[in-house]
């Protein structure tokens, strides 16, 4: 089957089977996606990190899926029902909803109704009334009356007939296929409160009497309405047929049942029998299962929704501008407890930390500003982290004014601090800061994260960032997969230098578990600074395999070989070699001569073992060695005097951070310790399908405040500056600016739809703040 589940992934990613049948031998030879995409382009043709991941994924699928398909054949066969058509259907299935339909009939399972009334004989019965209508019922089921096979009397007949029927008909793999096709089409998702519960489910208000397709359910009303359901508050129900009539009796399923077996029904004396049979059928076998199944496969897709929210907002949030190797002072702002302070020299090591009073109760301003001022002075400060939560504002205003106060050339940047709770109390942090009070931790973290937000972050399971939407509802195990994923491949395209690397980061190199990354702190404490690549190999137990994986994303600076600084893997550096030799020059010349290098033709160094991608990616790196992806570092500036919610007025335009990016809009930090949400509507002037379309997490914006509801603490915000509040400035599908209107000019409002804009700010507004905090 290895050979059909690269055919199929292949056309799954549109490229051809010898790609992916390579990529699929590189994987299980042991090789990580990180290595392969960077260092074995020939050998896929060019597959891209995001192409891999894909791959590994349905590779995984696929194979638990043919694993499963041997088992049922197996199965089936040892029951002696495995028909050549049968076992064809199976092995064509490559989905695993299909796969269990096809097994449902002979699928072991306790003694039913169904099966009695075989063993009682009456399966001659039950297919003679179903098949020949013309007969009487109960005349019919008369000959089968047989009170030592349990059959008392032509009821008992009747009644075990129509369960095997019931059975046959819930069992019919075609069948269910139609039916779920329908639908998934036409279904409806019904939520309602649950009596009594509405004051204490507020929270869910949004969703007390709500109704929406399911096949257009976003991935965010859906989690927010399943979790309803999970605290009791919400009762959810499949409704098969919105479009009948609330007293209709008979669903449309029904009819695609009676369609399916050709039953056409009209006054023959067995049709009312027949009819019921299909009705029964329908409500007490096939709805529940497919009630199941459809909410099910909705949790699930809005799982995957949710996964892939949280995963990109990471990565932008790993892939951050990191502000650089500057001498830090780490501020995490408290009231009562007071602001911890932490100095970090360039290379994120403590120098020294304190704790000050500058705002009530205390207020000890003179005595604290003092204290950061000496700081400042006595360490050569270049920037101030400001971390964003409680007393933020207040903290930053005192800084500016320490600042000012000083005359001190130092720059303060507000931090997210997301995170920086769990990492003090982790037991990482207790390792590397065993002597350290666990409050002060959190400043070093603030201070260290605007050095590099990747070095430091790596550090917080990535669960615990709060860049997700309903993070706590999905399979945490799918979560953990992907953002583990995403850390990987975020950290492996920047690089990592090893001789100033924490353990931690060095554990998110390709081919590098925890125990070897910890080798290789261990080595350096004991050994001094590695000067080459080539001395990893005597690191403990890190062997030939896990240094092809790892060397070429480790960097040594001013090392004995300038190209253990690039991304030029070590395999590669003959190559480098051979270009220094024909064209006469020395490789540490070569580096960085860009006009040089320009004049090269890629080809003329190719051979066998490397192939043209490889030698363009080498001549790339030499002319910006070790090259940095993220971008430049740039900062927000918060308005003055705006400070809490209170300080807001609708239409103040403002600057703010992007902290988090959802299927419905954006959440941005302006300053006042709770976001604004611009709505996807009100991001462009254009209509937007993604918001990621427009901005990213950790984006510097420009906003309007819209609308202020201090007491229930929402912000609405709008990045189209021309808008208005208070009135509707929401854009429509396929118009540019203007709203819908009706002919009589007046804006069509869908009830749905505004009920799916309210529900927004609701559940996940709460949640998202609470995880923030």
């Amino acid at each position: 089957m290895s050979q059909a589940i690269c055919q199929l992934i292949a056309k799954e990613l549109s490229v051809s089977t010898k790609q992916v049948e390579a990529a699929v031998t590189l994987i299980d030879d042991g090789n990580t996606v990180p290595f392969i995409a960077r260092y074995r382009k020939e050998v896929t043709g060019g597959l891209d990190d995001t192409q891999l991941r894909t791959l590994d994924s349905r590779l995984s699928y696929l194979r638990e899926l043919d694993e499963r398909r041997q088992t049922i054949l197996k199965s089936i066969d040892e029951q002696g029902k495995l028909s050549a058509e049968l076992r064809a259907e199976i092995d064509n299935t490559d989905n695993k909803t299909r796969l269990e339909d096809l097994y449902l009939p002979y699928k072991p399972k306790r003694r039913t109704k169904g099966q009695i009334a075989i063993e009682a004989g009456l399966e001659p019965l039950a297919d003679l009334l179903w098949n020949q209508p013309s007969h009487t019922p109960e005349d019919a089921a008369q000959q089968y009356v047989d009170e030592s096979k349990g059959v008392a009397d032509s009821k008992s007949a009747l009644d075990g007939a129509r369960a095997i029927l019931m059975e046959r008909i819930a069992e019919d793999a075609d069948l269910l296929e139609k039916i779920r096709h329908y639908l998934n089409r036409h279904a409806e998702l019904s939520s309602r409160v649950i009596q009594g519960k509405e004051q204490e489910g507020e929270k869910f208000k949004d969703y007390f009497e709500h109704d929406e397709a399911i096949n257009k359910v976003p991935s965010h009303r859906a989690l927010a309405m399943l979790r309803g359901r999970n605290e009791g508050f919400l009762q959810l129900t499949l409704n098969a047929d919105p479009t009948n009539q609330e007293n209709a009796r008979e669903s449309h399923c029904e009819t695609i049942i009676a369609e399916h077996y050709g039953v056409h029904l009209s006054q023959a004396p067995a049709d009312a029998w027949r009819k019921q049979v299909i009705s029964w059928a329908w409500r007490i076998k096939v709805s529940m299962h497919m009630e199941t199944e459809l909410m099910g496969a909705l949790k699930e897709r809005s799982e995957v929704d949710a996964i892939t929210v949280f995963a990109t907002n990471l990565k932008d949030l790993l892939m951050a501008a990191p502000a650089g190797p500057k001498a830090t002072l780490g501020l995490d702002p408290g009231l009562r407890t007071g602001c911890k302070v932490a100095v970090v020299d360039t290379t994120g090591k403590v120098l020294t930390t304190e704790t000050i009073y500058p705002h009530p109760p205390q207020k000890q301003y003179d005595k604290s500003a003092q204290v950061i001022e000496q700081l400042v002075r006595q360490y050569n400060v270049d920037l101030i982290a400001i971390g964003n939560g409680t007393a933020s504002r207040e903290t930053d205003s005192f800084a500016a004014d320490v600042i000012k106060r000083g005359n001190l050339k130092v720059q303060k940047i507000i931090v997210s601090e997301a995170g920086a709770s769990v990492y003090s109390a982790s037991e990482l942090a207790a390792k590397e800061f065993p002597n350290m009070d666990v409050s002060l931790r959190g400043a070093v973290s603030i201070a260290r994260r605007l050095q590099d937000p990747l070095a430091e972050l790596v550090k917080i399971d990535p669960k615990s960032i709060g860049v997700g939407q309903y993070q706590h509802d999905v399979s945490q195990t799918m979560l953990a997969k992907r953002l583990d994923a995403v850390v990987e491949d975020c950290v492996n395209a920047v690089g990592v230098d090893v001789n100033t690397a924490s353990a931690a980061l060095l554990t998110r190199v390709a081919g590098l578990s925890s125990t070897l990354a910890q080798n290789i702190v261990d080595y350096r404490d004991e050994n001094g600074r590695f000067e080459a690549r080539t001395t990893l190999k005597k690191v403990a137990r890190l062997g030939p395999k896990a240094f092809e994986q790892c060397a070429g994303f480790l960097r040594i600076m001013n090392g004995k070989n300038p190209l253990d600084a690039s991304s030029v893997h070590p395999e590669a550096y003959p190559v480098v070699k051979t270009i220094a030799e024909k064209t006469g020059r020395k490789v540490q010349t070569i580096i960085g001569d860009s006009s040089f290098l320009k004049s090269i033709n890629a080809i003329d160094y190719t051979d066998e073992t490397f192939g043209l991608p490889t030698v363009t990616d080498i001549i790339r790196e030499l002319d910006k060695p070790g090259r940095d992806p993220r971008p430049e570092f740039k900062t927000a500036t918060f308005a003055e005097g705006v400070n809490k919610i209170s300080d807001l007025e609708p239409g103040m335009v403002l600057e703010g951070v992007v902290s988090n990016v959802a299927n419905f809009g954006a959440f941005v930090d302006i300053g006042v310790h709770q976001d604004g949400l611009v709505h996807i509507s009100a991001l462009t002037d254009k209509f937007v399908a993604d918001p990621r379309e427009v901005v990213k997490a950790g984006d510097i914006v420009k906003v309007k405040v819209m609308e202020v509801d201090a007491a229930r603490k929402r912000i609405g915000l709008s990045m189209r500056l021309n808008d208005e509040p208070g009135q509707d400035n929401r854009p429509c599908r396929g118009s540019s600016q203007k709203p819908r209107e009706s002919r009589g000019g007046q804006r069509q409002h869908n009830p749905r739809q505004d009920a799916g804009n309210n529900a927004m700010g609701g559940a996940f507004a709460a949640a998202f703040a609470k995880a923030k905090k």
